[in-house]
């Protein structure tokens, strides 16, 4: 049997939208990391990998419009790697025009399709068009604009840890506290703010959903176990067309109010069903020592 082609993420996108800090982020997660590859350079380097780093299995390459030929050749190169068997992910970069000119502001670099920095404005926005065929082929659109170099970090982590180790479909389900805003990583988001609330019981109030308390009070409700039954029911038919669908990674979110009752039991409760079906899950919960 021939040895498994490597796991390869594409990190693109807009200048200024992160891709350094999300190279970082894949490096830190043990991949093997290269900024700036040249795009003609990229299925030469991947054999050599086959050939002489049969253990590297895991690639996060980044690559924008400074290498010169990359929007006149990635289109055909990456056609021919998937082609030739290789598990292929883009990754796309992106953030609002007034966000990205602030970067630039307070660091002072110059954008790459900027002759001066009084066209700013300008360069941007011939970057977006000219990269807007490219976004539209990618994996994964990450809208950075509102999260800090640690968020980005924790997202790619959260979603990329596991991934290209097997050919499983890896899974993160994460709770979070509406008042403090969705999850901008979460492809699926359901809303739990309709199931009995812990918080007005005044012995719970203070504790949180990892507590037995609060996971016995909110499991008990006949309302609660139908809502959980029905919804992971759904979910066991998506997860195989995902897959079948190419997809490596889901990430789910459960929301309450404050993030720390009722979404927190719940994400448990899934946690634990679809690991009994044999899915590889992790669990994340953002906001639960906030208040």
């Amino acid at each position: 049997m021939s040895a498994r082609k490597p796991h390869v993420i594409v990190v693109t996108g807009l200048s200024g939208s992160g891709k350094s800090n999300a190279i970082k982020a894949f490096e830190d997660i043990d991949y093997f990391c290269i900024d700036n590859l040249p795009v003609p350079l990229l299925g030469s380097f991947l054999l050599l990998c086959e050939r002489d780093m049969p253990d590297m299995k895991r690639i996060a390459l980044g690559i924008d419009i400074r290498e010169r030929k990359f929007l006149e050749n990635y289109n055909q190169i990456f056609s021919a790697l998937e082609d030739a068997g290789y598990r292929f992910e883009i990754i796309f970069l992106e953030a609002d025009d007034e966000i990205l000119q602030r970067r630039y502001s307070q660091t002072r670099r110059v954008h790459p399709a900027a002759p001066s920095e009084h066209q700013l404005l300008q360069a941007i926005s011939f970057e977006r068009e000219q990269l807007r065929a490219l976004r539209s082929r990618a994996s994964r659109i990450i809208d950075t604009g509102a999260l800090s170099v640690h968020e980005l970090k924790r997202l790619i982590t959260r979603s990329y840890s596991y991934a290209g180790q097997d050919e499983q479909l890896s899974v993160q389900i994460l709770s979070f506290g509406y008042k403090y805003g969705v999850p901008l990583e979460a492809d699926l988001v359901m809303d739990v703010r309709f199931l009995p609330n812990p918080y007005f019981v005044e012995s719970l109030k203070n504790l949180d959903g990892a507590s037995a308390a609060v996971r016995s009070w909110v499991l008990q409700w006949s309302s609660v176990q139908e809502f959980i039954s029905d919804y992971c029911a759904l979910l066991l038919k998506l997860l195989p067309a995902y897959i079948q669908e190419g997809k490596r990674y889901l990430t789910m979110a459960f929301g309450c109010t404050g993030g720390r009752h009722r979404s927190v039991v719940i994400v448990e409760e899934f946690a634990d069903r679809l690991r009994r079906n044999n899915y590889h899950v992790t669990v994340f919960h953002r906001d639960i020592h906030l208040e």
